[in-house]
């Protein structure tokens, strides 16, 4: 079970770098990126698996309170991502989204390595 839990914790860091790249990548021209979207939908449902399989069948002890905020934190991001990612499909782009989304998952994997 544990080499499931490696590859999810894997492909949870490729979402991180996926929103976070993508979020360098536009920084010329403020958008938010399909890559931006795609990378916070993965973060939000492999962070919920690795705490699901940590805490289920590898007896993880999680702190919670880190758990909870990094939770908001994600649906943040996949909120900003997504409704920003809409707008300019429809034309109405808005720069600051963008800014907020790629702002808030760097202080998501800030978290994520800083919190002890």
């Amino acid at each position: 079970m544990s080499v499931v839990y490696n590859v999810f914790v894997a492909i949870h860091l490729l979402g991180m770098a996926a929103i976070v790249g993508g979020y360098f990548a536009v920084l010329a021209e403020p958008r938010v990126s399909e890559v931006m979207v795609w990378g916070a939908r993965v973060q939000f449902l492999t962070g919920l698996i690795i705490v699901g399989l940590g805490e289920g069948a590898l007896d993880k002890d999680y702190n919670h309170t880190k758990i909870a905020v990094k939770l908001v934190l994600s649906l943040a991001v996949v909120a900003l991502a997504e409704i920003g990612r809409g707008k300019q499909k429809r034309g109405e782009g808005n720069p600051n989204l963008a800014h907020a989304a790629g702002g808030l998952a760097i202080v998501a994997a800030l978290v994520a390595a800083l919190w002890t």
